[in-house]
């Protein structure tokens, strides 16, 4: 039975001639009636069931899956029906309104599927990635994460403490959380790898000295020692924080004789050498810019601070003070990062580039606590700061790659490490992507949790792209403004998710790269990251809370102590120096920052500024040292002519050096 037939009948039997009252209240009620449902009920409907499902979530889908095919099929049943009114603004309102809802609903059911079928996919391929007995991972030790089991074209057949680490804190949430109790076997063995490999002399050092920056080992847990931009800081960090949560659960299941006995004397290892170096310069995650880099400060920041918690736990509280008063020095610098003229946090203090990089949303999805709020101190996900500054950070990617086109300036695309990125031809990456969409998804999590959200003048932008006439000021959840906002950013969210979904291929793989071109998996095959950004992004949507690990409350000092080593500067080198494709310019002198002459381990510099190589590293105060540059390609190393270069550092501040090689 027709539903709207009484309407119809009573629409055509009426004389023109004569009084229209009738159609015309009619149709008012319908319009309003269909308005209200559109843009009022389906939108705090969809917003509820984020909110419900963590209370009721399989007897809700169940239920929302029902509640969708009806939906639908009235919605048919409208569009058939809209011939009765005779004018066209009626017409259009309607079908606008269906249109509306009709595009969100239906962006959410293919999220929903295709996260359905691709988180066990992403699952497999991660652990395929995992020695001793992971599909891919042939050679590998036990407990050893391969980055890919590409090994030509790019060779990514190494284990990097950084991957490894973002890839166990994953396993190590399912695990903790009751999800997965088979992963148990894995994360010893991860644990016991970590323990060995932290002990492996290497090009950055030993054990004792400095070797615990160093990025990545071969498979077998042997030293890699081919030039590679040394040491990177954030690996320890991560490291930690990813045992610190096995540890907690431990304790929690009555097993603090081996957090105390296994997991400690790891954990201890990484926060000492955190606590000792945090405030020295070296490459940012994506291995290319020496200098200091926010996601190494954050990651840091969180270890020591759920590190000196962790200690507590377990009675170690001679090493408190010092990894809290280290975890106040880091808050406060990381503070200086931000950029308030252009509104972002900018990624590193050197490298030359415009600082707009994925290196500050991976910073703030990794170091989430949702017990902190929107807190901007430690840039949570919904922090003003972290919302302005992911805006700055996707609009720079809207015009750079060609699969973007079209796309309207406030829907999702697809994003890439930085704008300026010419690796493998500077394509957008899945786990940057990812990212994007998490961090949407936390923000929702606390907004919903605390049933408001705040708009200031830093987050404005952000916010008017799903409702232009929002102001500054708080929105509780009772108003139509968090309603409209919460949806609009849920389904932002869902699109970048779309983004990855369309361009990935059918078997489910996920590369590191897709083609800026025409959306083509590239660069490295199966990368475990980008796996576990997958599944991290599917938690997060699904509204599954981090573990809290001490952010909330946090304030930063208004002046930094140990913001430097005591007699240190910051000095900039740079060196005009063309070169041919594959050859790269070092620098390497007389003191242990610039390696002790070594041609091995001598600091890359970057080559964003071309022909001229820069890098910034932090030296000792007033003292005459010596310097060459060198050139290495294929192996070959190339000195600089003699003599040597001079220079006798500043008593304090920072100083450059301009060269060109001889």
């Amino acid at each position: 039975m027709n539903p709207f037939a009484h309407i119809m009948e009573k629409s055509t039997s009426l004389d023109p001639s004569k009084s229209n009252v009738v159609p015309r209240n009619y149709s008012a009620l319908f319009i309003r009636s269909i308005f209200s449902i559109s843009v009022v009920i389906l939108p705090i409907l969809f917003f509820l069931r984020s909110w419900l499902s963590t209370l009721w979530t399989n007897l809700f889908e169940i239920e929302l899956k029902l509640y969708k095919e009806q939906t639908f099929a009235i919605w048919s049943l409208i569009l058939n029906q809209t011939r009765v009114f005779s004018l066209p603004s009626m017409r259009c309102l309607i079908l606008s309104a269906v249109g509306l809802c009709a595009t969100v609903f239906a962006q959410s059911t293919a999220v929903d599927t295709f996260l359905a079928a691709e988180s066990p996919i992403a699952k497999a391929g991660l652990l395929a990635n995992i020695g001793p007995s992971g599909a891919k991972s042939s050679g590998a030790n036990a407990g050893v994460v391969i980055a890919s089991p590409s090994n030509s074209s790019p060779n990514y057949l190494y284990t990097w403490t950084r991957d490894s680490s973002l890839v166990f804190k994953a396993i190590v949430d399912q695990f903790t959380r009751g999800e997965d109790a088979t992963l148990r076997t894995s994360i010893d063995q991860f644990l016991a790898a970590e323990t060995t490999v932290q002990q492996v002399s290497n090009p950055s050092g030993t054990v004792s000295t400095g070797g615990l920056g160093e990025p990545k080992f071969n498979i077998d847990l042997t030293a890699f020692t081919g030039a590679w931009g040394r040491p990177q800081r954030d690996g320890p960090a991560l490291r930690a924080t990813a045992l610190i949560s096995y540890g907690n659960w431990l304790i929690a299941n009555s097993n603090t004789s081996f957090a105390t006995s296994n997991v400690w004397p790891v954990v201890k290892l990484d926060l000492d050498y955190v606590a000792a170096n945090w405030n020295l310069t070296g490459f940012d995650l994506w291995e290319e810019v020496s200098s200091s880099s926010y996601f190494t400060s954050a990651v840091q920041h969180r270890a020591l601070r759920e590190g000196a918690a962790f200690a507590t736990k377990l009675g170690q509280t001679s090493v408190v003070s010092g990894y809290t008063t280290q975890a106040n020095n880091v808050l406060c610098f990381m503070q200086s990062y931000w950029n308030p003229t252009s509104g972002y946090m900018t990624a590193n203090t050197g490298g030359g580039r415009s600082g707009k990089d994925a290196n500050t949303a991976l910073a703030s999805i990794h170091t989430f606590d949702p017990a902190a709020g929107c807190d901007s101190v430690t840039f949570q996900p919904c922090s003003d700061k972290a919302l302005s500054s992911l805006k700055v950070y996707v609009d720079s990617f809207r015009s750079i790659y060609s699969i973007n086109s079209g796309i309207a300036s406030n829907a999702a695309v697809a994003t890439g490490r930085y704008p300026e990125d010419s690796y493998y031809n500077g394509n957008p990456w899945y786990l940057t992507t990812l990212a994007v969409a998490e961090q949407l998804y936390d923000a929702g999590i606390v907004w919903k949790a605390q049933g408001t959200l705040n708009v200031t003048s830093t987050s404005l932008a952000f916010f008017q792209q799903f409702l232009s006439s929002v102001t500054a000021g708080t929105y509780s959840n009772t108003t139509t403004t968090f309603a409209t906002v919460t949806s609009g950013v849920q389904n932002f969210a869902d699109g970048f998710i779309s983004i990855v979904q369309q361009y990935t291929p059918s078997t489910g793989g996920l590369s590191e790269q897709y083609s800026k071109s025409n959306g083509a998996p590239t660069s490295a095959v199966d990368l475990t990251w980008s796996y576990a950004a997958l599944l991290t992004a599917d938690a997060a949507r699904n509204g599954v809370l981090s573990d809290s690990w001490g952010a909330q409350g946090l304030t930063a000092a208004a002046s930094c102590g140990g913001g430097g080593s005591a007699g240190t500067v910051s000095v900039t080198f740079n060196v005009y120096a063309t070169t041919v494709w594959g050859e790269n310019i070092y620098l390497t002198g007389s003191v242990d920052a610039l390696q002790n002459w070594s041609p091995t381990t001598a600091l890359l510099l970057s080559a964003a500024n071309y022909p001229t190589w820069s890098i910034t590293v932090t030296l000792p105060a007033s003292t005459a040292i010596q310097y060459k540059y060198i050139r290495i390609f294929n192996g070959a190393v190339t000195w600089e002519s003699d003599p040597n270069m001079s220079v006798t550092t500043p008593a304090s501040g920072s100083y450059i050096i301009s060269d060109t090689w001889r």
